[in-house]
């Protein structure tokens, strides 16, 4: 067995696994780990946790050791420096007139480089910018471009719901969001209630996703001719959460609706189950995406359809 810890280089930044089988770990404790750019401190995230020796990946190293009293307060002074260079960086920005967002700048842990994040609509030409901030600070100087998405981690915000946005709390990667989900979800398709602070997709509508991919599996669709304890009638409406269907029955020029639990409809109806299930493998072998060029999608970035 191994002993697994879960650290972040950054305020909710992405997780990595590093072993720790010799150290005594706790949330928010300070600890050096070695990187592609060298040594790095980094902040425990999670409870370290044991995992069999077979399912340890290889590539997995293990931590140094807890930082010292000198590496943190290296790494507080760091932390002055960026804010410095942040400032310093957006002036020769205004000065070169660039089209660009500036967000962020990371020195490296030993003071040899930084990086500079930016995002922009446009392709910038920023290599007298680069030249002055060489100048400037007399080291390797790096300049990345990033996504609204990538920019909203960084900066933080609340999103409608009132809470503190995903990316900035829990969320370690951005998994794909598609405006099918939305449509699956019974949602409208208006872009201010679908948009998150990034300007894409929420992130929470793949939250659900499986849940809506079971129901809409099960359940029948609207329209559909259904047997009822009460007769055959035709589907008018289904709630996919309570998993509650609306039906109407048509008899001598009136109509009644009543509504009913599956539970209760399912076993009266084994064949419109064992289409649905065949309807839903059929679409999703030839389904490549939401068709609207929504982010996540496998050809496409952007969702067209949210921005009319």
């Amino acid at each position: 067995m191994g002993k697994i810890v879960n650290v972040r280089f950054h305020d909710a930044g992405k997780l990595y696994k590093f072993r720790c089988d010799n150290l005594s770990l706790k949330i928010g404790d300070a600890v050096m780990v070695e990187t592609s750019l060298g040594p790095d401190l980094a902040h425990v995230a999670e409870e370290p946790y044991e995992l069999e020796d077979s399912k340890i990946s290889s590539d997995v190293v293990s931590i140094q050791r807890l930082a010292d009293n000198s590496e943190i307060e290296r790494y507080e002074v760091k932390k002055q420096k960026e804010n410095e260079a942040y400032s310093i960086c957006l002036s020769l920005i205004e000065k070169h007139k660039l089209d660009m967002n500036l967000i962020e700048a990371v020195f490296a842990f030993d003071g040899k480089k930084i990086m500079f994040y930016f995002t922009s609509d446009n392709r910038v030409d920023f290599r007298e910018l680069v030249k002055d901030l060489a100048a400037t600070f007399k080291v390797r100087i790096e300049l990345r471009q990033i996504g609204s998405r990538d920019q909203a981690k960084l900066v933080g915000g609340i999103g409608i719901c009132g809470r503190e946005l995903c990316c900035c709390t829990f969320l370690n990667h951005f998994a794909p969001v598609t405006l099918r989900m939305a449509r699956d979800q019974g949602l409208s398709l208006n872009p201010t209630k679908l948009n998150g602070a990034c300007g894409r997709l929420m992130c929470c509508l793949q939250f659900e996703k499986e849940v809506y991919d079971d129901a809409h599996r099960r359940l029948p669709k609207a329209g559909t001719h259904i047997r009822t304890p009460h007769g055959t009638g035709v589907v008018n409406d289904v709630s996919y959460l309570e998993e509650i269907v609306t039906v109407k029955f048509v008899k001598d020029d009136l109509t009644e609706v009543e509504k009913f639990e599956w539970a209760q409809l399912e076993p009266l109806n084994p064949q419109l189950v064992q289409n649905q299930e065949k309807d839903k493998e059929k679409n999703s072998e030839g389904d490549s995406g939401c068709g609207h060029n929504c982010s996540g999608c496998p050809n496409n970035s952007g969702c067209e359809a949210a921005k009319s």
